[in-house]
């Protein structure tokens, strides 16, 4: 029996719609109290989506859904089997519109962000010093009220930023959720693992 972590949240319904259309799940899952939930020969652990990959590398799941914002920021000792297609969206640095031209001229920036790893390396190799203020949410508000320039953040459809009055200055890279697996347990039940992959059907991305 394989034991797979699922993200709750954002990416919660898109995975459990492929799992269903891959006839892996027969019933639609929930969000809920319940955290441990059995359906066919998989258990499902309903986690936090920055926690996946903890879970996963620390071998308490075998797989787990995870979207690549999280596998670059955490950057875990796991396998990354698949690109699932789902849950795209953009991580970019967005500001207010009078901002934009400082971005690009400044040498010393500050940036809000959940992403402190992505960020410091991101700047970093742009020749930028930016100092860094982690935050776990609302990180539209830091440059509403000063507490940052400019933020690093996953951007769906822009409009919470234009909500806010802000624009998208610089994209830097897509993201969209991908299957992991830890690596002894990719071993020892390869072919379990194999016929979980075969059978799901992602999303095709151009």
């Amino acid at each position: 029996m394989l034991k797979l972590a699922l993200p709750k949240g954002r990416l919660f319904e898109e995975s459990v719609e492929l799992l269903k259309r891959s006839g892996i799940i027969n019933e639609p899952l929930r969000e809920g109290r319940k955290l441990i939930v059995e359906q066919g020969n998989i258990t499902f652990y309903l986690v936090k989506p920055s926690d996946v990959p903890v879970y996963v590398e620390g071998g308490v799941a075998d797989v787990g859904i995870c979207g690549y914002d999280v596998y670059l920021e955490k950057k875990p000792d796991v396998y990354k089997l698949l690109d699932l297609g789902i849950g795209f969206c953009r991580l970019a640095v967005a500001g207010k519109p009078e901002s934009e031209e400082r971005y690009f001229t400044s040498s010393h920036i500050t940036v809000a962000t959940k992403y402190p790893n992505i960020a410091k390396e991101f700047f970093r190799k742009k020749g930028v010093k930016a100092d860094i203020y982690y935050l776990s949410g609302s990180v539209e508000l830091a440059p509403l009220v000063g507490l940052s320039e400019f933020i690093l953040d996953l951007v769906q459809t822009g409009r919470t930023l234009k909500e806010n009055g802000l624009i998208l200055i610089e994209e830097i890279t897509h993201s969209t959720a991908w299957l992991i697996a830890n690596k002894d347990s990719f071993r020892a039940k390869n072919e379990e693992h194999l016929s979980f992959l075969k059978r799901l059907k992602p999303i095709r991305t151009s």
